[in-house]
């Protein structure tokens, strides 16, 4: 197997070892068996890879502002979460329509009792330190228990209104991975 990824991969070299000609060939490669043999292999690798295990994904909004940039790109990891659930402190990326990922911090596991007080979260009647959390807030909300098979989602930006903001419980079949970066 060896010798033969060897032979598909030294195909491409040219007899004439100049660098102007190996520069030429790369670029401009002959058309040969071994060379659609490559590319082949290489776009079913990619396939697979961007297919099932690790989705592009822009990032478009403030929610998460200062810790995930505003405008930006990241990679969602789709295994994160295979054989263990999000825990709490987790960013992950939750589907929100066919094409839209929203990109949150869980908050609230199953079964948890979620408020805010004057922009303090309190899960389960305890105030959570929240180091991540950099803009202070406002915000109130009364306690509200998280379903079964669900968590509770919120951004990190919390300067703004809460009412500008998406978030709240999500089922876990919607959130599809974690961020890679």
């Amino acid at each position: 197997m060896w010798k033969l990824w060897l032979k598909i991969c030294g195909a491409h070299r040219s007899d004439d070892q100049t660098e102007a000609a190996g520069v030429s060939e790369f670029f401009i490669p002959r058309m040969t068996r071994s060379f659609f043999l490559r590319a082949g292999i290489v776009a079913v690798a990619a396939a697979v890879v961007f297919g099932f295990i690790l989705r592009p994904c822009f990032i478009d909004g403030g929610s998460m502002l200062p810790n995930w940039p505003e405008k930006g790109f990241t990679f969602c990891f789709k295994w994160r979460y295979l054989f263990a659930p999000p825990q709490r402190g987790d960013v992950v990326v939750v589907r929100y329509s066919s094409r839209v990922f929203f990109l949150k911090r869980v908050v609230g596991l199953p079964g948890d009792t979620v408020a805010f007080f004057r922009g303090r979260l309190i899960v389960n009647g305890k105030v959570v330190k929240e180091p991540y959390v950099k803009y202070i807030s406002n915000w109130n909300l009364p306690p509200r228990q998280v379903s079964p098979g669900h968590f509770y989602v919120v951004g990190d930006n919390r300067s703004q209104h809460i009412s500008a903001h998406k978030f709240g419980q999500v089922r876990a079949s919607r959130i599809i991975g974690a961020p890679v970066f």
